[in-house]
């Protein structure tokens, strides 16, 4: 294979998640040939075209070697240095602003620069880096040679898969306890207390009541983990002492206390965790109307073949329901701490059956693609210091209304790379330990241009586990469904999802402008310019989009700039210094049109994936 090749192969679907392309979803069954041998035969409609797996492409012919087009990618490739050159010419030594916010800066690696790490968040992340590192080294190795003890010793054969599960899962249980310990100290028996208490209630509650209590529980606990800091043991410990003097169990607790592990506030990781326990509770709960032989049985599924839907929809046996699994799937070490998010029913089969998916070749192109984005992260991070500037408390009137434009512009990019990184280094582990979760982030924070599409491709195993477990019970949006109830179901899911977040009122705000700045988009769509009425002129309809896509564009910036970067009285001193002129209303129109030609290009990006007969809808 030619060097080219692999430098493509690193940005296709393929490499990044196997689930946005059809080759990704065989459907096979066991079925008996005439001499009684099972055999695998295909149950897929994805066979259509000539045995490839992907769809017949849709798209319209390509636009790309048009004049129209010509001129839109002179545009870009002027826009983009200008872009680059205005966040960095603001974060010089040389700009009156810079004594301002020097002081939150740290040393760098690239010589002459210094490197913006004071987002405590990322930083967090980037300063241990290497010792996590050594952890994913470690961790598969340590499984491997485990293994092998363990075969030798109950004389196992390896290829047994109830053997192989059932020394996975003890390997997996016992690196998480110890991976907790590490992490929260004695704080983990804390975890260890709601992980049981959630499984009871499969257990004690009656069928009908097992949602509601799961939920209440659940969120009743978000909510107290918050409330009562964690529940200090020193705390516990005079909530039930009977004296006021300080009692031996006092100074046992205040012991307990002083050993918080690497993350002494376990209750802001442990969000995450509740989102497992709610998918183990609900999994269990929609397993109970299955009877007889098991969904794989009954459908002769090969289940080492099954497709990402048939493995969440699946349902395990009853008995795989127990506190065993519940443990190694909530505390599963590699997915722990950020995510990504797997469904129980999922993350079981792949614990029974390695996913086809995983290839030593996929996992290497991955690494190197997440270095790349780590080092672009780290060069953005040295040459643009829009953090430490929106931190310092600026004066925003000195900057002209490009430089302001840029710095919430380069803010919000860096936002989505502190998100990315993570969700990708522990992604990356997990596929290294036999394990496929979602990517989390589907398309570039710049590529995007629908409010809806924006929503379902960011964060995107979170927002696949609302709808699963909360949009869709709900009622969702589907025909039938009144609009007032839609919308209803829009407000509770991101009222749902700000809470869960934090409880603040900046990201209340947040998901609330989320739900203002959805309306426009909804209505033009499926009401006032709807795709069926322009069947006869898709020029028109083509602009029609990208005028609004602008506006989308703008409404996104805005509510992410409030909610994660420099809240709403920041937002309003930008704008209000944008505005203050003839200069930043001509500087508008430009911004404006720049956009107008970014949506274009946007929307032949994604009619070249239909070409190829993919369509993510993100």
């Amino acid at each position: 294979m030619s060097l080219w090749y692999q430098i493509k192969s690193l940005y296709t679907l393929d490499t990044l998640d196997t689930r946005l392309t059809a080759t990704s979803e065989p459907t096979t069954k066991l079925v008996k040939n005439e001499n009684d041998n099972v055999v695998h035969k295909s149950s897929s409609a994805q066979d259509k075209d000539a045995g490839t797996g992907r769809q017949q492409g849709s798209g319209r012919p390509p636009k790309w070697k048009t004049l129209e087009y010509f001129l839109y990618c002179f545009v870009v490739m002027s826009a983009v240095p200008m872009m680059i050159y205005v966040g960095y010419s603001v974060s010089r030594a040389s700009d009156p602003e810079y004594p301002r916010y020097e002081p939150l800066l740290s040393p760098g690696w690239i010589p002459g620069r210094k490197v913006d790490n004071s987002d405590q968040q990322y930083a967090g992340f980037r300063d241990n880096i290497p010792y996590m590192a050594i952890v994913v080294l470690i961790h598969p190795l340590l499984r491997i040679f485990l293994n092998r003890i363990t075969q030798r010793l109950l004389q196992s054969d390896e290829r047994d898969p109830d053997a192989a599960f059932k020394a996975r899962r003890m390997f997996d249980i016992g690196f998480a306890v110890i991976f907790t310990f590490v992490l929260h100290g004695f704080s983990a028996f804390k975890i260890f207390l709601i992980l049981y208490s959630s499984f009871m209630i499969t257990r004690h509650v009656p069928k009908p009541w097992i949602p509601a209590a799961t939920w209440i529980f659940n969120v009743g606990v978000l909510f107290a983990n918050e409330y009562f800091n964690g529940y200090p043991y020193s705390r516990l410990a005079k909530f039930i002492s009977f004296s006021g003097s300080k009692s031996a169990s006092s100074k046992w607790a205040e012991t307990m206390d002083s050993y918080g592990g690497l993350i002494p506030r376990w209750e802001i990781l442990f969000k995450i965790t509740t989102l497992r326990l709610i998918s183990f509770n609900i999994d269990y709960y929609w397993s109970l109307d299955r009877q007889g032989s098991t969904a794989i049985e009954k459908k002769q599924l090969n289940p080492s073949l099954l497709s990402e839907k048939e493995r969440i929809s699946t349902p395990a046996p009853s008995h795989a329901y127990n506190f065993a699994n519940m443990f190694a799937y909530a505390l599963y070490s590699p997915l722990y701490i950020a995510g990504p998010i797997l469904t129980f029913n999922d993350h079981l089969t792949q614990m029974r059956h390695r996913p086809p998916s995983i290839t030593t070749r996929r996992i290497v192109l991955y690494a190197v693609r997440f270095l790349l984005t780590l080092l672009t992260m780290e060069l953005t991070l040295h040459f643009i210091y829009a953090v430490a500037i929106s931190k310092s408390n600026p004066n925003w009137s000195h900057y002209t209304p490009f430089q302001l434009s840029m710095l919430g512009y380069h803010n919000l990019h860096i936002i989505w790379l502190k998100l990315l990184l993570p969700w990708r280094f522990f992604r990356l582990w997990a596929l290294i330990d036999g394990m496929d979760p979602p990517e989390n982030m589907v398309r570039c924070m710049s590529d995007n241009y629908s409010i809806l599409a924006f929503w379902r491709g960011w964060h995107r195993s979170f927002n696949r586990w609302i709808v699963r477990y909360l949009y869709v019970p709900l009622g969702g949006a589907g025909r039938g469904t009144p609009t007032s109830r839609s919308l209803l179901n829009l407000l509770l899911v991101f009222t749902f999802v700000a809470l869960w977040h934090d409880l603040s009122l900046q990201l209340l705000t947040w998901s609330w402008l989320i739900i203002i700045f959805l309306m426009p988009e909804l209505i033009c769509s499926t009401v006032l310019f709807p795709a069926k009425n322009f069947k006869n002129k898709p020029e028109t309809y083509r602009f029609l989009c990208a005028t609004g896509a602008v506006g989308n564009i703008l409404m996104m910036m805005a509510a992410n700039l409030v909610g994660f970067a420099v809240g709403l009285d920041g937002l309003q001193s930008m704008v209000a210094s944008i505005m203050s002129g003839w200069e930043g209303w001509t500087f508008l129109l430009a911004a404006c049109a720049t956009l107008f030609v970014g949506s274009m290009v946007m929307f032949e990006i994604r009619e070249d994936e239909k070409r190829r007969g993919i369509d993510l809808r993100y």
